[in-house]
């Protein structure tokens, strides 16, 4: 999916009484996360969360010059191209429903849309497609929430205790490096945001006037570098894994009997960085790459 489908969407004669067909839906769903940087998507047959992938945001200003039929339309477009992108029009793996027929009924009739969103100008957008359901804070079953909670972190915290069992500590290695937690009675301890590991990098390159922008190396740096792009790889990575690491240890302090799950794009990386600098306790973290989508599973419908 491009980000200039928006700029050249041809829609019919706009009128304000566009109003989709909506049958032969009833097992087929979609769940759009949108987070600090992309857009993240999970396919659903029923419960099952069949295909995830990811795409970039959708450009607002493009989408605003639509009217509200036109960006009705658009956005079910949008999210067939997407689909078909990923799944080389290969829908074998789902439930022989109308809905899911053919391509051409999937772009006549809308697939139910459940949102979750970080970013209140892509929640805009997506508030015109023609059956969603956003999801908020007072929906979640964890209790001692605040207001200004991430939708994002509570909804990976829920789909993480659920699947591996409560407490636990969820880390999400993202834009943002986030820690967050809940006791055995799903009730919300607290947690901690620092800035991602591409995020540190970022800034370093881009507020500095004398430091490259250097991109995150594939294993533990040398500690003590000898070139300022390694010197830069080495003060991000092994702080962060510093951090985490003192983080996990103080949570096991608390809840010693605790899972530890970790979500987000940098997941991978941070658990061999932690592997190699702390190994014993890389050993009791899961990874949890779909934790979000587990959450949000949990406030869908079965039919």
């Amino acid at each position: 999916m491009e980000n200039s489908i928006a700029d050249n969407f041809q829609p019919p004669a706009c009128t304000d009484s566009f109003i989709p067909e909506l049958t032969g839906k009833t097992q087929v769903k979609i769940a759009l996360a949108i987070g600090n940087s992309r857009l993240h998507w999970g396919l659903f047959a029923g419960k099952t969360l069949e295909k995830t992938w990811d795409t970039e945001h959708l450009k607002a200003d493009a989408v605003s010059r639509l009217c509200e039929a036109e960006k009705a339309e658009f956005l079910v477009e949008t999210v067939m191209r997407s689909i078909e992108q990923i799944s080389a029009h290969n829908f074998l793996c789902l439930p022989a429903t109308p809905a899911i027929s053919n391509l051409h009924t999937l772009s006549v009739v809308p697939l139910p849309l459940v949102l979750a969103s970080v970013v209140p100008q892509q929640t805009a957008i997506w508030q015109s497609y023609p059956e969603v359901r956003i999801i908020t804070l007072d929906q979640l079953a964890i209790g001692g929430i605040y207001p200004t909670l991430g939708i994002d972190r509570a909804l990976a915290l829920l789909g993480a205790g659920n699947k591996f069992g409560w407490p636990v500590l969820l880390i999400d290695a993202g834009t943002a490096l986030t820690f967050t937690g809940a006791d055995v009675n799903r009730y919300l301890i607290g947690g901690a945001i620092l800035p991602g590991l591409g995020l540190q990098l970022s800034s370093l390159g881009k507020k500095t006037a004398g430091l490259p922008l250097v991109s995150l190396p594939e294993s533990l740096p040398c500690r003590w570098a000898k070139d300022t792009a390694g010197a830069i790889q080495s003060g991000v990575v092994y702080a962060t894994v510093a951090g985490v690491r003192d983080f996990i240890e103080d949570w096991r302090r608390l809840f010693p009997n605790s899972k530890i799950a970790v979500t987000g794009g940098d997941r991978t990386l941070l658990l061999q960085y932690l592997a190699s600098a702390f190994p014993d306790t890389a050993a009791s973290v899961i990874e949890a790459p779909d934790a979000i989508f587990w959450g949000i599973s949990l406030l869908t419908d079965d039919s």
